[in-house]
């Protein structure tokens, strides 16, 4: 685990986004809304035109990148820091890259579109490979699993295999466990407590817990359904995870409010450096 925890800032160009669903789906709110971001620590800014919540509908990549390439084009060169292209398309991957994206961010991890392993290989840019289980719109149907840290660490590992058959440079690649995506709570917790053991695929990890259904499940009075992801004590709950997810071995964090997670990374980083100043 290095020094420094990056933290990664979401940009949903979305109108249905489960946290900020079109409140940054006309460009130039979204553009704003990554600056802010930027301004406020982010060390990526992960850009989405395809809302990945659980039932959600699938966007033809024609919408998608009309969506965002017009963010990427205006951010691109304007602010100090990467931009990631949040999509499981190869076709939108490429064009956000061509625009100025970085990274490519796929929550499929290059099983929804199988053009996408090529294509980051030939675009020479990192690449995020998540563990879901199903697809959005199944995957919170009923997630089970025997082993669920065990059988995420074995998903990702294949798909590193995968990755560097296709010729992507083993140092591009960064993992993701999934929180949220085909997993109940318990599931969540689990990864979190045992974050620890992805250490052995040699891959930073990323986490993204941010404003998520556990959180709130853990939070809400039980006569409640549910609790909007925008009150303040969803984010105090998001901020322990970040914390844990930290301690535990997390290399970046996803999440909506940059400014809030910038004190807790950077009192848990000096906490973990604390012996490197000696």
């Amino acid at each position: 685990m290095g020094p420094r925890t990056t933290i990664m800032g979401i940009v949903n160009v979305t109108p249905d986004s489960f946290s900020d669903g079109g409140r940054f789906h006309a460009a130039d709110a979204a553009v704003a809304q990554a600056k802010h971001l930027a301004d406020a620590g982010a060390g990526i800014i992960d850009i989405g035109g395809e809302s990945t919540r659980p039932f959600a509908e699938d966007v033809p990549a024609e919408e998608e990148i009309a969506r965002v390439i017009p963010v990427i084009k205006a951010l691109a060169g304007q602010i100090p820091v990467p931009i990631s292209i949040d999509t499981t398309k190869a076709q939108v991957a490429e064009a956000a890259v061509e625009a100025g994206a970085a990274i490519i961010n796929d929550i499929s991890a290059m099983q929804m579109d199988t053009q996408m392993a090529a294509t980051a290989a030939r675009m020479n840019v990192p690449i995020i490979l998540m563990h879901m289980k199903g697809t959005p719109r199944t995957m919170q149907l009923n997630p089970t699993y025997q082993d669920v840290v065990t059988e995420v660490k074995d998903f990702l590992g294949n798909a590193i295999e995968r990755g560097l058959a296709a010729g992507i440079d083993r140092t591009k690649i960064i993992i993701d466990p999934g929180i949220g995506f085909g997993k109940t709570g318990r599931h969540n917790l689990m990864l979190i407590q045992r974050l620890a053991e992805f250490e052995a695929l040699e891959a930073p990890v990323l986490v993204g817990p941010s404003r998520k259904k556990f959180i709130r499940d853990i939070l809400k009075d039980p006569s409640q359904e549910d609790i909007p992801p925008e009150r303040p004590e969803v984010e105090t709950g998001t901020q322990a995870v970040v914390a844990a997810s930290i301690l535990n071995g997390a290399h970046i964090v996803r999440v909506h409010d940059v400014a809030n997670t910038k004190a807790t990374v950077d009192v848990l980083d000096a906490i973990r450096n604390e012996n490197r100043q000696e």
